[in-house]
C-alpha cells in the first residue's frame, strides 16, 4: 500500500477538511497534478476544478474548489481555497443562474465591468455545474 501523507483544505472561513490521504489530484494552474506521499516540495496555484481525494481507508471524497495556493512540505499538503463545496452541496440552479450573469456581462460591450471578476465568476459557476453533474447531482 502506498503511503499517507497529512492533507489539509483551509478557506478563509474555516479549516474544511483534514485526512491522512494517500492521493490528491488537484487543479494547478498548469494543469491537474498528483500529490503522494514523499512528493517533492511545491508551491503552486490552483484554479477552479474538481479535487480529488483518496485517504488510507481507499475512500474518494470530491469537492469543487476556486482559485488559490497548494504547498507540499515534508509529508504535509496545505491547500487554501477560496471556496470547496462537496458535490451533494451544490445548488446547481443557482450555480446555472451565476453562470447565465456572468455571461450576460461579459457579452455586454455597454456596460463598464471588470471584466477579471466576470470571468471569474463564470469559471466557478461553471466548474459548480460540472463537478455537480460529474457525481450526478443535476439540481
Amino acid at each position: 500500500m502506498a503511503g499517507a501523507f497529512h492533507l489539509r483544505v483551509l478557506t478563509p472561513r474555516r479549516p474544511l477538511f483534514e485526512v491522512e490521504a494517500v492521493s490528491v489530484i488537484a487543479p494547478g494552474s498548469d494543469g491537474y497534478l498528483g500529490i503522494l506521499a514523499n512528493h517533492a516540495p511545491l508551491i503552486t496555484a490552483l484554479v477552479p476544478g474538481k479535487l480529488t481525494i483518496r485517504n488510507a481507508e481507499g475512500l474518494q471524497t470530491v469537492f469543487a474548489v476556486s482559485s488559490g495556493f497548494l504547498e507540499v512540505s515534508n509529508n504535509n499538503v496545505t491547500m487554501l481555497v477560496d471556496s470547496a463545496e462537496l458535490p451533494g452541496d451544490i445548488d446547481v440552479q443557482r450555480a446555472r443562474r451565476a453562470r447565465d450573469r456572468a455571461r450576460d456581462r461579459l457579452a455586454d460591450t455597454n456596460a463598464e465591468i471588470d471584466r477579471a471578476r466576470a470571468e471569474g465568476s463564470l469559471a466557478r459557476a461553471i466548474n459548480r455545474i460540472r463537478v455537480a453533474a460529474e457525481l450526478g447531482q443535476t439540481g
